[in-house]
């Protein structure tokens, strides 16, 4: 085992990982990389009779992997057979998960928009491709897997194989069919997510994300004009910013999240026809407002659970209406300059609907998401709170209260696995991503988790890193494993002895060959191997 400081493993993993820049690889899509000692055996490989806490929160992304440790039947590739260990999820991931040792166990939302619709006999369609296709159910409807009786959920394949910033128009042609699909069925609600403004917003590539802003304005249009043949309200909105800003002030490229707020757009064929003023105006919120406003045009009265309040007070809707829900995501409110390829784009349908139809803004960052304040929105947040109606506490604000108030260092299921392994004489590993801000985690997480084996006195602790390419900057990898190393040292205990691209090990696409290489990279050592210092 290597020693001495800055020997905990994360200096060789950054050359490593310089040296695949070198061939033209991100942080997101870093092939695994595993720490080796002298004689190329891998370090801290997991065993059978170890426990393995995955630090990440949220749900989607971290499913594959976890089945992949868990399922009883796997027939997907081959895996150990492991007889013995404990996996602890930091937050429930999936309800399939319920009888793993679960750190952080949420409360399930009830009294959401679409159950509201539900029970009140009337039918719904959830839309949206691959990689935002449990945002418009599970975290749509509160933290619920199962659809609601009088519920269809369809699931469009994203583009596989090949970057996502080669096809900005991802699969949004096939989402747009199924909309107007469901308003050929008259479905009583739709509500669908494009996914574009998001996913092609985290590239760098400047022409993709303006062709992307074309794209969905191009889509938007087919479907309202559907929408409005067909009577039917429609309401634009976002999730969260993250397309609007191209640049750092700096002129380095921004791939990630924003703070800004987000448009809410409400197109009615009666508008026309009915009274200027009040009716047509619609009042800047919150994401929580949303779903007091579908109820509004859906003549269903609002739970006593929901805190938000209707975008368009005194609003006449004549009488029970149907409603599109279109979720824009990634589309925030940006800069009319060269830095907003939303602003470059040319976007004549969106145009053409914010000079005809009443528009305002919603907070979607921060506080107003349930997050912490200041902190850039993201698709679980942004689409809980709008489908909740309520302003919903998010993981990271409930983990960050227990790191404050020092009851993660208290927590029993964490205490328990802890105190287990040191009694078999075991090891613990710890599955972390390498991030400081992300929705999907934050290495504080891993580090506390140190802290804690350090006071129970277990000294066999390995870290296993995922590369974050999201929330962290480009080419920024290298030197927060350097600092991630000085903390590991200071600390006194573990060793970071793997790592592999958020985009390899939290595939949430159904793409298991990804999830096979993360898995053989801490259960086999298989990956470019890393000679420990």
């Amino acid at each position: 085992m290597p020693t001495g400081h800055l020997a905990r493993g994360g200096t060789a993993l950054a050359e490593a990982v310089r040296e695949l820049y070198g061939e033209g690889q991100t942080d997101y899509s870093l092939e695994p990389l595993v720490l080796v000692d002298a004689r190329g055996k891998p370090i801290g490989r997991i065993e059978d009779g170890d426990a393995v806490v995955f630090c990440c929160r949220r749900g989607e992304r971290e499913i594959q992997l976890t089945e992949a440790f868990v399922e009883p039947e796997w027939e997907r590739f081959p895996r150990r057979d492991f007889q013995n260990l404990t996996f602890v999820i930091l937050t429930l991931y999936h309800e399939k998960f319920k009888d793993l040792p679960v750190a952080f166990a949420p409360a399930k939302i009830e009294d959401t928009l679409g159950e509201i619709v539900s029970r009140a006999n009337l039918r719904q369609l959830r839309v949206a491709e691959s990689e935002k296709f449990a945002h418009v159910t599970f975290f749509f409807s509160g933290g619920n897997h199962q659809p609601f009786p009088g519920e269809d959920d369809v699931r469009v394949p994203s583009p596989q194989g090949m970057p996502y910033d080669q096809v900005p128009g991802l699969s949004l042609a096939q989402v747009t069919e199924q909309v107007l699909r469901g308003i050929e069925q008259r479905y009583d609600l739709i509500v669908a997510n494009l996914a574009n403004g998001d996913v092609i917003g985290h590239t760098q590539n400047r022409d993709a994300k303006i062709q992307c802003a074309r794209l969905v304005d191009a889509h938007l249009g087919q479907m309202v004009n559907a929408a409005l043949a067909a009577d039917y309200v429609t309401l634009v909105t976002a999730d969260h910013g993250n397309l609007e800003e191209m640049t750092h002030p700096d002129g380095t490229p921004h791939v990630a999240h924003t703070t800004n707020p987000v448009p809410f757009m409400l197109i009615d064929p009666h508008a026309q026809a009915r009274a200027t003023g009040v009716s047509r105006n619609v009042r800047d919120g919150v994401l929580a407002d949303v779903a007091p406003t579908v109820l509004g045009a859906l003549q269903i009265t609002p739970p006593a659970a929901f805190s938000g309040e209707t975008l368009a007070p005194g609003y006449d809707w004549g009488g029970r209406r149907r409603v599109l829900l279109l979720i824009l995501d990634g589309w925030g409110i940006g800069k009319h300059d060269d830095t907003n390829p939303i602003f470059l784009a040319p976007t004549p349908v969106w145009d053409d609907l914010a000079r005809r139809y009443p528009c305002s803004r919603l907070q979607a960052a921060g506080d107003a998401v349930g997050l912490r304040p200041g902190k850039a929105g993201n698709s679980e947040a942004g689409h809980m709170n709008i489908g909740a109606g309520r302003v919903v506490l998010q993981d990271d604000v409930r983990l960050d209260l227990a790191m404050k108030d020092g009851s993660f260092y208290t927590n029993e299921t964490l205490c328990r696995t802890i105190h287990e392994v040191r009694q078999r004489n075991a090891s613990l590993h710890l599955i972390g991503l390498l991030t400081e801000k992300s929705s999907h985690g934050s290495i504080d997480y891993p580090l506390a988790l140190l802290r804690m084996a350090k006071a129970a006195d277990l000294s066999q602790v390995y870290l296993h890193v995922i590369f974050d390419g999201r929330s962290t900057e480009p080419g920024s990898a290298p030197a927060m494993l350097e600092k991630l190393d000085s903390q590991v040292e200071e600390i006194g205990v573990g060793y970071i002895v793997s790592g592999v691209g958020r985009g390899i090990a939290l595939d949430r696409d159904g793409d298991y060959a990804k999830t096979q290489r993360a898995y053989d990279a801490f259960v086999f050592g298989v990956g470019k191997q890393c000679a420990a210092h």
